[in-house]
C-alpha cells in the first residue's frame, strides 16, 4: 500500500472511528455530517469523497462490527479444542456473540436500533478489512457437516439471528424478562427447534 493509500485509509478510519463515538453517544439522528467532519478534523468535503451520507457511514459502521463479533466468534470456535456437532457449532458462535454483547452494551443498542438483513447479509459476507471476515464461507462449511441437508440455509439463518437479537435485547439490557443467563438455556432449545425443522426427513 502507497503513502496515498495509507492517508487515505487512515481519514476513512478516523471518520469511522469518530462516527461510532458520536452515534453510540449523540445518536444517529443528533449527529450532522459536520459534527463528524469536525471532531475527525477533515473537511466537510472529504467525508463526502468516502461517504455517501451518514447513513450510508453508519450502515458501515453497522456491517464493520458485526463482522468483527463473527470473527471473534469464529476464532474461539476454532481454538476451542473440542469436537462440535453442527448445531454446538451454531449455539457456540450464538453464545461467543451475546457475550460480546454482553460486554459492551453501547455496541448491542447501536447495532440492534438500525440493523437490517441487508445490511447484516453485508456483514456476514464482509472480508476487505483486517476486522473482517467472510462468515458466509464459514456457514457454508459448517452446512456441509450439517447430518442432513438443509433446506433454505439462508431463510434459517435470518429466522435464528431475527430471534436471537429480539429475545437477547431486552435480556441484555433490562433483563427482562429474565437474564441473559436464564434465557439461553431457552433460546438455544428454540435455536435447535428452527434447525431441526429445516432439516430434510430422514
Amino acid at each position: 500500500m502507497g503513502k496515498l493509500e495509507v492517508k487515505k485509509k487512515a481519514k476513512e478510519d478516523s471518520l469511522l472511528m469518530t462516527a461510532y463515538k458520536l452515534f453510540t453517544t449523540k445518536g444517529v439522528t443528533s449527529t450532522s455530517v459536520s459534527d463528524i467532519a469536525t471532531s475527525a478534523g477533515v473537511g466537510k468535503g472529504t467525508f463526502y469523497l468516502y461517504f455517501k451520507d451518514k447513513y450510508d457511514l453508519k450502515n458501515r459502521l453497522v456491517a464493520k462490527h458485526s463482522a468483527r463479533l463473527f470473527k471473534t466468534a469464529t476464532a474461539q470456535l476454532a481454538a476451542c479444542g473440542r469436537e462440535l456437532d453442527f448445531n454446538e457449532k451454531i449455539i457456540f458462535i450464538i453464545n461467543s456473540c451475546l457475550d460480546q454483547l454482553n460486554e459492551n452494551q453501547a455496541l448491542l443498542t447501536f447495532i440492534s436500533k438500525n440493523l437490517s438483513w441487508g445490511i447484516f447479509k453485508n456483514a456476514l459476507t464482509a472480508h476487505s478489512g483486517t476486522d473482517e471476515i467472510d462468515f458466509l464461507s464459514v456457514y457454508n462449511e459448517m452446512l456441509e457437516d450439517a447430518p442432513r441437508k438443509i433446506n433454505d440455509p439462508e431463510i434459517m439463518l435470518f429466522m435464528i439471528i431475527e430471534l436471537v437479537s429480539s429475545t437477547c435485547y431486552s435480556a441484555i439490557l433490562y433483563k427482562e424478562p429474565v437474564s441473559l443467563e436464564k434465557l439461553k438455556p431457552h433460546l438455544y432449545r428454540s435455536v435447535e427447534d428452527i434447525i431441526e425443522r429445516h432439516m430434510e426427513s430422514e
